[in-house]
């Protein structure tokens, strides 16, 4: 019998059988090809960043940054050396749950179901990349899912080519592609999919980040438990994992370790810790995964 706890969900658990990345210094524009969002299709042009030197740390904006993974994000990234922006709806709550008296950490104020160009306005021009650990929470608002996981996603997204913010990252979750991988009846799958179809929203929002010719990795973990790691983390390629789970201090570790990495580049990663797994170095763990 194996435990997959569920991420925002307000049902935790079900039981069922079984240094930085190469950021830009400068910035030519290209048009990017037109692509459809939400029954309009978008034209924008797309700012393509040449590479830097990869030992300069950047501002990194974290979107989501009081939620239980993504106030963990904002203390990864502090503790090695980046300074971060988070974005959040509630100022309030982020007093009380971030380490306001770090000089290297911004608060602004930024919520994803607004439109992309208040969101490139928080994100500013002195970002450097986008980490999106933003998720709905539960209820009977069915709407929820697609204003947050998906619209939500995809304005994060518009924004930084509004801007010409080159790298992106994006916490998503396992079994959103569950449909094809023959997980239809996963109870997993179906339960996560009663609050408003919210894998699919999210797989939508996956897909926009695809097209969007921004370089992305895509983080899929599995169900998120809230106490510290046991286990190794275990790297698998896109539609590969329907079960198992990983400590939120684990994913938050991936997501930044993706900033130093040119190997996560352009990548679907699904994620998991396993107690019998053996310890990889990261860069071994994204080398080992094909370019999506």
């Amino acid at each position: 019998m194996a435990t997959l706890f569920l991420r925002n969900s307000p049902f935790p658990q079900l039981y069922f059988p079984k240094s930085f990345p190469s950021f830009p210094s400068t910035i030519r524009i290209r048009p990017l090809t037109s692509a459809k969002i939400g029954g309009s299709v978008t034209t924008e042009q797309f700012y393509e960043r040449k590479e830097a030197d990869v030992d300069v740390k950047k501002k990194i904006f974290v979107a989501g940054a009081t939620g239980n993974t993504g106030k963990r994000v904002v203390e990864q990234l502090l503790s090695k050396g980046f300074s971060v922006k988070a974005g959040v709806r509630d100022l309030e709550k982020a007093k009380t749950s971030l380490s306001t008296d770090k000089s290297s950490l911004q608060i602004v104020q930024a919520d994803v179901t607004e439109s992309s160009t208040k969101l490139a306005e928080a994100i500013g021009d002195d970002s450097d990349a986008v980490i999106c650990a933003t998720g709905f929470r539960p209820g009977w608002d069915l709407t929820a899912p697609w204003r947050v996981d998906n619209f939500g996603t995809v304005n994060l997204v518009e924004a930084c080519r509004k801007l010409g913010v080159n790298r992106f990252i994006l916490i998503s979750s396992i079994l959103v592609n569950g449909a094809a991988m023959g997980q239809l009846f996963n109870p997993a799958y179906i339960f996560l999919n009663v609050f408003g179809l919210t894998l699919v929203a999210k797989l939508q929002a996956e897909q926009h980040i695809r097209k969007s010719g921004i370089n992305y990795t895509i983080i899929r973990p599995g169900g998120l438990r809230n106490d510290p790691p046991t286990g190794n983390v275990v790297l698998e390629p896109e539609d590969t994992l329907y079960e198992g789970t990983i400590s939120r201090d684990q994913v938050a570790e991936v997501a930044v370790e993706c900033l130093v990495h040119p190997e996560s580049y352009f990548k679907v990663v699904e994620i998991v810790s396993r107690v019998d797994a053996p310890k990889r170095s990261y860069k071994d763990l994204f080398g080992s995964i094909k370019q999506s």
